[in-house]
Formats: structure tokens, sequence, C-alpha cells
């Protein structure tokens, strides 16, 4: 089994802003000398919008609030760098919607790499982690959630992801440190 570590949208315009991504850096930051020690392809992906906006969707609210945030969400900002140590060797991905595969070559890196387990973390847990879990199981992959290591700015969303939602769906969730990267044979 090949493993990949997805850590979503965990960037400054993100963790700066919203306190309770804060609360996943140190876990995450302590996991990733472990996951790469171990062989698993470390995937960090961001989300921003072009500075002109022309990947907004006009009937969207939730997206055009993002996008009148300003810097925290303009493609090529300090708000969009990535809030983690990054690897020479990891793969940086850049998304525009919730999940970390609509739109994006994640997908394609992950197949020519193949990987087929997929270790999940990020904010939030009601969006990015979800869509990106879902767009995963139907693509094929094992998929589990890093517990401390993804969000919300609901913990009791939070909570009723972790507890029912992935569960219920097959999706193993596990804390940060409990999680034990199986070496590549």
């Amino acid at each position: 089994m090949t493993t990949a570590l997805i850590i979503g949208d965990i960037q400054r315009g993100i963790t700066g802003t919203y306190p309770f991504a804060r609360d996943v850096v140190p876990p995450l930051a302590g996991l990733l000398p472990r996951a790469r020690a171990a062989g698993a392809l470390v995937v960090f992906v961001h989300f921003a919008f072009r500075g002109n906006g022309a990947d907004v969707p006009p009937g969207s609210a939730l997206l055009q609030t993002f996008y009148e945030a300003g810097d925290a969400f303009h493609e090529g900002t300090a708000g969009t760098e990535i809030d983690l140590p990054v690897a020479e060797e990891d793969v940086v991905v850049l998304k525009r919607r919730a999940s970390a595969f609509a739109g994006t070559d994640l997908d394609l890196v992950l197949r020519a790499r193949g990987v087929d387990s997929l270790v999940i973390a990020g904010v939030a847990t009601s969006a990015m982690v979800a869509a990106t879990c879902y767009d995963a199981a139907d693509r094929g992959y094992q998929v589990s959630v890093l517990r401390d290591g993804c969000a919300d700015g609901d913990p009791a969303m939070h909570d009723f992801f972790m507890d029912a939602v992935f569960p219920s769906r097959g999706f193993e969730v596990v804390t940060c440190a409990g999680w034990r990267a199986e070496p590549r044979s």
C-alpha cells in the first residue's frame, strides 16, 4: 500500500484569521517528519482565486465572500502561502474549490506515484476535508482522516463528522500521534 498525506488549506490567510485553524498546525507539524520518514507522499493543497476573480462563480455567495476577503485568498499573495514546512520532495497543489480534486491535477499525481491510500487533514472539516474525502472515496482510494489534524469553525460540526459521518462511510478516524504509516515495501 502506498500512502499520501493530504493537508488542505493550512495557509497563512486562514491560520492567521481563524483561531480554530491555528490549532491543527502543531499536531501536523509533528506528523510531517514521521510521514516523510515512512515514505508517504506529502501533498499540500492550498486555496486561491485569480486576482481578477475570473474563477469566482457569480451565483456563489460563499465563494464571492472569500474572494472579497482580498489577499487572504488571492493567488500569489502571502495569505495563500502554506503555513507548514514544505520539503523539496513534497507536492503542492493549487485548488479553487472545496475539494482538493476539483479542477486540479491531484488525482494524476497520486496515480503516477501508485498511491492507493489517503490520509486527509486540514480545514474546515465540514468543507475541504469532507469534500476531499468523498471525492477520494469515489475515485477508489482508501481514506483515513486525522481528527486533530482537522478543525471546523463549529466544534460540534467537527465532532459530528468525526464521530458519525466519516465512520459511517468507512473512513478510518485517527489522531496525528496515533496514525502509523506503513513503510513502502
